[in-house]
C-alpha cells in the first residue's frame, strides 16, 4: 500500500438543491440543467487555475491553489447560474482551506469533509465560507461577507465559524478584523487546571509566611475565597462538556 500523501489546499464543494426532487418532476429537462450547470462550473474552475477532484451525481468537489481564487471562482458560477432563467436548478456551496489526504485524483479527508457541511449549511445560490478562507480573502476582495456565528457541522466535535459570501444575512463581518476562532473546551478547562495550580502555589507560600511570622492563621480567609472562586468557575466549565 502506498504512503498516504497530504497537502494544503482550498477546497469548493457544490451541490444542487432539490435535485432529486426537480427530477422527479421532468428527468429530461433536469438532466439537461445539470448538464448547463456543469459546463459552467467546469468553465470557472478551469479560468481560476482549479481542477475538478471528484464528483458524484448533482454535487462536486474542486481544489484551487489560491484561496481568493476560489471564492472568486464561487461567486462567479453563482452569479453566472442566477442569471439564467431557464435554469431551475439552484446550487449550495461551501469553500474550506484545510488540509486534505490525496488518493489519485481524488481529495480525501478532514478538509474535504468540512467544506462538504459548509455546502450542505448554505442557502440555495448560497456561498459559505469557513474562518480560514475569510481570514485570507477578506482584505482581498469586495463582495460582502457576514458573520453567521459558531455553527456545529455534522459530526464534527468542534464549532467552527461561519461566513456567507455576498449575502445579507447575518452581522456585517469588519475589514481587517478577522474573528478569532474560539477556543475549545479542552483549552479552556487546561488553562482552568493551569490557573488552579498557580493560586494553589500561592497560597502554599502565604501560608509558609503565616506559620513564620506566628501572626495568626489570617490565611484562611483568601484561601476560603480562591477556593470558593475555583469551585463556582469549574462547575461552569466542566458541566457544559
Amino acid at each position: 500500500m502506498s504512503q498516504v500523501q497530504r497537502k494544503l489546499t482550498t477546497i469548493l464543494a457544490a451541490d444542487a438543491d432539490g435535485y432529486s426532487r426537480v427530477m422527479e418532476t421532468d428527468e429530461v429537462a433536469t438532466l439537461g440543467a445539470l448538464r448547463a450547470a456543469r459546463t459552467v462550473f467546469q468553465q470557472s474552475i478551469a479560468r481560476h487555475h482549479g481542477r475538478i477532484a471528484n464528483t458524484a451525481g448533482d454535487g462536486l468537489i474542486a481544489e484551487f491553489p489560491s484561496v481568493v481564487e476560489a471564492v472568486q471562482c464561487a461567486v462567479e458560477i453563482q452569479r453566472e447560474l442566477a442569471g439564467d432563467a431557464q435554469n431551475e436548478l439552484r446550487f449550495r456551496i461551501g469553500v474550506h482551506l484545510g488540509d486534505v489526504m490525496v488518493d489519485g485524483d481524488d481529495l480525501l479527508g478532514e478538509g474535504v469533509n468540512l467544506a462538504a457541511r459548509l455546502q450542505a449549511m448554505a442557502e440555495p445560490g448560497g456561498i459559505l465560507i469557513s474562518q480560514q478562507v475569510y481570514d485570507q480573502v477578506q482584505k482581498k476582495l469586495s463582495v460582502g461577507f457576514h458573520y453567521l456565528g459558531e455553527k456545529q457541522p455534522k459530526n464534527f466535535a468542534e464549532s467552527v465559524n461561519v461566513y456567507s459570501v455576498g449575502e445579507s444575512g447575518g452581522a456585517p463581518a469588519k475589514p481587517g478584523k478577522a474573528r478569532k476562532t474560539p477556543p475549545s473546551a479542552a483549552a479552556k478547562r487546561a488553562r482552568f487546571i493551569a490557573s488552579a495550580q498557580r493560586w494553589g502555589a500561592i497560597l502554599a507560600v502565604l501560608l509558609v509566611i503565616d506559620l513564620m511570622t506566628g501572626e495568626g492563621f489570617w490565611v484562611q480567609w483568601p484561601a476560603l475565597g480562591i477556593a470558593l472562586w475555583l469551585a463556582l468557575r469549574s462547575g461552569s466549565l466542566f458541566e457544559r462538556g
